[in-house]
């Protein structure tokens, strides 16, 4: 157990390391909860990374999250970084897997505290596995951050120029070279098990992604979630474009959703792009723009009767933000954002 401060707030905050047992893994998944040491904890926050990315590139925003009343849990898929055990060319995991891996992390952490709301934030594929889940997941809501479907053509323009020579030459190569992809030694993606590898591959060269390879189990398990949805979309993202977003959003066609377009005018560094939305130097910008989205669901969570209660509406919200109009909302500054339509396909 160790304590730190939460970059610029002061408030001190304790980071506890475990491990969690999940059926038909080689080992524990690494988890790690970051919480305020001197006042009560809100409701509980899962961090599910983007595929390649250590847990620990979230410590930042988890810190700044725990500083806020937030008991936050980041872990490890399995198979990878701190929940790979012996070496990546024998580690046997897929995508289905890392949704399972996700399904066990929710029940957990809802199981630690039943009284207080649980909220999802996936990076990326964090977002695309909660929906895979046989079950739904016993979250409050979501939200998805640079997330989107990976197919191939909805890529944004800098990966789509270049995304076959990957599939249809590096990754194959090197995955069939190595019996995994080795990715960090060559600055690629980062290091993965060849399960996981060969389905992202299939999936992605998919119209209809996992669920054009997987079928009808798959679309029913995103049919399933309840909870509401906030995706944001990044506009200089490097992989995810506004319709992959759309995309991702259109499979959970039950889910209350509404997608934010994000422009970075005005960030610290002029850049957001794939993974800039978790760095530090977003504290004053993007992160309390989360924490207005975690903190509507928080409230109405806790005035749910039952809890656990489906939420009633399911249609896309529209809004537009006028940077020049009035007040800017809660940690807006100077980021344009803009909210638009989004209408999930007539349920059958």
């Amino acid at each position: 157990m160790t304590q730190a401060r939460a970059a610029n707030s002061g408030v001190e905050v304790r980071w506890q390391a475990g491990a969690l047992e999940v059926p038909g893994t080689a080992g524990p998944l690494a988890l790690r909860q970051c919480q305020p040491v001197s006042q009560a904890v809100c409701a509980q926050v899962v961090i599910a990374a983007a595929i390649g990315v250590p847990q620990r590139f979230y410590a930042a925003f988890a810190q700044w999250l725990a500083a806020h009343g937030y008991a936050v849990s980041t872990f490890d898929y399995r198979g990878h970084a701190e929940s790979l055990h012996g070496p990546l060319r024998q580690a046997r995991a897929d995508l289905r897997d890392w949704a399972a891996d996700c399904a066990a992390v929710a029940q957990h952490v809802r199981a630690q505290a039943p009284g207080l709301p649980v909220l999802w934030v996936g990076h990326s594929v964090g977002a695309q596995l909660p929906g895979m889940s046989a079950q739904p997941l016993p979250i409050d809501g979501m939200l998805c951050v640079a997330s989107g479907s990976g197919y191939w053509r909805d890529n944004a323009p800098p990966t789509r120029r270049k995304v076959l020579l990957w599939w249809y030459g590096i990754a194959p190569l090197l995955t069939a070279l190595n019996g995994c992809l080795p990715g960090r030694r060559w600055g690629l993606v980062g290091d993965l098990p060849a399960g996981v590898l060969w389905q992202w591959r299939q999936w992605c060269l998919h119209p209809n992604y996992g669920i054009g390879v997987v079928g009808e189990p798959l679309r029913t398990a995103y049919a399933a979630a309840r909870y509401p949805l906030h995706a944001l979309s990044i506009d200089d993202d490097e992989m995810m474009s506004w319709r992959s977003t759309t995309s991702l959003v259109s499979w959970y066609r039950h889910c209350p959703s509404r997608v934010e377009r994000l422009h970075a005018v005005h960030v610290p560094s002029g850049r957001i792009g794939h993974f800039g939305f978790f760095r530090a130097e977003m504290e004053g910008t993007l992160w309390p723009r989360a924490l207005a989205v975690l903190e509507r669901w928080r409230d109405r969570a806790q005035a749910m009767t039952p809890r656990g209660q489906p939420y009633p509406e399911r249609r896309s919200t529209v809004t537009k933000m006028d940077p020049g109009a009035g007040s800017p909302q809660p940690g807006q500054g100077e980021l344009f954002s803009e909210t638009a339509c989004y209408e999930h396909p007539a349920s059958p």
